[in-house]
């Protein structure tokens, strides 16, 4: 026999299982929920007739969800006795209710205002992680959903965000919700904030200094085969090459050939604000990034800032010869200032979102073709 407060407890144990408290709130496949409270055997109902009776009258008072009585019948009584059996709960509001807890009840009255607040895709990350909100103030927390509705990719157009006008909040509010912020916008846009870095992902520029991964293609240039440099000195200090090639990704290293006079520098993405330094001044920049509305977003980009940037491998016949190798971009590139790109890049940008696979990674172009390419292109 299982009495009320042991019942309860149990519905709030429940509460704390991520999966089961998503399915519970926001499907309603388990409702009315039924917990069984068991019945005493006969000898109990015989030799401790007190506890039993007390067992059922506990069960009486209890004016949550509806208490399913039945009668039974047992051997040496000349009556049924009439009995608690089942516990029926009917939706959510009533499991916070029956689980007598108040850290349940005020966690449920938070994940109302949040859900009514927020967009549907939203939800199951506000539910199942309740780490990302609940010991941050509700009125921010509430304040963050707002914006995470508000950006789109691309949107700080390479403005720091500390100028960002429009959106009601500061640099520090992004910093304190950066998790809860990029986690929201990931539910809209098929995980590309979290791919990406939410400033990346902005396309903001990151006043903090990250470190790139510095690999010269030549003997000699440097006394080191690769090394890193933040971005503020590459920005500030000129390297020891005429020419120099960015790289999207850093996984791309083994593919780069040998190359007199020339230094790689790779791993950027879109923290490219180092180009505008007085550092690259003069220099013969190269840009190779992957075939997809990202990677032509990233070149315009280190276009607008450095006009003599020249795309490496970026056109529709590379991407037609591997296109075996391409898969589904899960979130495009949002709208950006297509005038950097030329007019055979635009239209390489228009195939690309007409197809259903429009995403070559660079790692699957041969190593036999990026040294052709690459070497074709920077020496000639």
């Amino acid at each position: 026999m299982k009495s009320p407060v042991e019942l309860a407890q149990q519905l709030a144990r429940q509460w704390q299982n991520n999966a089961l408290r998503a399915q519970r709130l926001l499907t309603p496949d388990p409702w009315p929920l039924k917990l069984t409270i068991g019945q005493p055997t006969a000898s109990q109902v015989l030799q401790q007739a007190a506890r039993v009776q007390q067992h059922i009258q506990r069960w009486r008072l209890v004016t949550v969800g509806e208490v399913v009585f039945e009668r039974k019948n047992y051997r040496r009584l000349a009556e049924a006795v009439e009995l608690p059996s089942y516990w029926q709960i009917n939706n959510p509001s009533e499991w916070v209710q029956a689980c007598q807890d108040a850290d349940v009840r005020h966690e449920f009255a938070a994940l109302s205002e949040l859900i009514t607040a927020s967009e549907p895709c939203m939800y199951e990350l506000l539910v199942r992680e309740r780490s990302l909100w609940r010991h941050k103030p509700l009125s921010e927390v509430l304040d963050t959903l707002v914006l995470a509705g508000k950006l789109t990719p691309g949107c700080a157009q390479g403005q720091p965000l500390r100028l960002l006008s429009g959106y009601g909040v500061d640099t520090k509010f992004v910093e304190r919700h950066e998790t809860l912020l990029r986690r929201l916008l990931d539910t809209r846009f098929a995980d590309a904030a979290s791919e990406q870095g939410l400033l990346n992902f902005l396309d903001a520029l990151d006043e903090k200094d990250h470190w790139l991964l510095v690999r010269p293609l030549a003997e000699g240039l440097l006394p080191f085969q690769r090394l890193r440099l933040t971005s503020t000195e590459l920005a500030q200090a000129a390297l020891p090459a005429t020419r120099i090639l960015l790289v999207e990704n850093e996984r791309c290293e083994h593919l780069l050939p040998p190359l007199q006079d020339c230094i790689a520098v790779l791993g950027a993405g879109f923290n490219l604000a180092w180009l505008a330094g007085q550092a690259l001044e003069g220099k013969q920049l190269y840009y190779w990034g992957d075939l997809d509305t990202w990677g032509l977003a990233m070149l315009a980009r280190a276009r607008q800032l450095r006009p003599n940037v020249q795309a490496v491998m970026m056109t529709q016949d590379v991407f037609t010869d591997y296109a075996g190798f391409a898969v589904h971009e899960p979130q495009r590139a949002g709208d950006f200032d297509q005038s950097h790109l030329t007019p055979s890049e635009q239209a390489l940008l228009v195939h690309l979102q007409e197809q259903e696979k429009g995403r070559l990674e660079q790692e699957f172009i041969p190593l036999e073709r990026v040294h052709a390419e690459i070497t074709g292109q920077i020496i000639e």
